[in-house]
């Protein structure tokens, strides 16, 4: 098992998530070069959080046009895992591989904090450590983190129980209150219609240590690498 990261100009996570694979997850992991088109054989690629290319435009719009997009695209494709945190959700909207997009935050600032999120579908590769309704809390921080998409494609990311984690409040209601951003419907990370590719807001690798403040980031990571096991 393998697991890639991302480096884009402006990548500021990307270490973080490496870090977490590594040193946490306990797996081989390698950095793959935005310039690149070789994905370097890994089982799982994680397009880490930060800036990419300064959010110029808006953010993801130039990383999508990436050498290593294209190749993550084919990945996807065929079915290989695809994990995409904060600027990697949204490079993974801009590249079609995630519908709907995410805009400003409802209140114009940049939000930095721990929030708590409800696992609405634990079928994924991504949360199948976890189970339906469970609460985690997990750290945001993005300025670009309203999730949003029209009303068909949100009726079918629902039918198809495609919303992954839901913004609550610690008991796991699900309310405006709980919303951070102004997400649609408290979205905070969806899945493709084959479920191997997964965008969230929510930075796991900043919850994979205690030092950090809480743990329940590693049972995202820890659903991959049981996903790649039984493959």
């Amino acid at each position: 098992m393998k697991f890639g990261v991302i480096i884009f100009p402006g990548s500021n996570c990307d270490h973080d998530a490496y870090w977490a694979v590594q040193q946490v997850a306990k797996q081989p992991v390698t950095f793959l070069w935005h310039e690149s088109h070789d994905l370097e054989n890994c089982d799982a690629v994680i397009v880490p959080g930060g800036f990419a290319y300064g959010d110029y435009l808006r953010t993801g719009a130039i990383a999508k046009f990436s050498p290593v997009m294209e190749s993550v695209r084919k990945f996807a494709a065929g079915g290989g895992l695809v994990l995409g945190i904060c600027n990697g959700f949204q490079i993974l909207c801009e590249s079609g591989l995630l519908p709907g997009a995410l805009m400003r935050n409802v209140g114009l600032k940049y939000v930095c904090k721990p929030v708590q999120v409800r696992v609405e579908n634990a079928d994924t590769p991504f949360t199948n450590a976890c189970k339906k309704g469970e609460v985690l809390t997990i750290p945001i921080g993005h300025m670009e983190g309203n999730y949003f998409c029209d009303e068909a494609m949100h009726q079918e990311l629902v039918r198809e129980n495609r919303i992954v984690l839901r913004y609550c409040n610690a008991r796991g209601e699900i309310a405006a209150s709980a919303n951070p951003n102004g997400s649609l419907d408290n979205i905070a990370s969806i899945c493709n219609q084959g479920g191997n590719v997964v965008g969230m807001m929510p930075h796991p690798e900043r919850s994979a240590e205690a030092e950090l403040g809480g743990t329940d980031g590693v049972k995202i990571f820890a659903s991959l690498v049981t996903s790649m096991a039984l493959r």
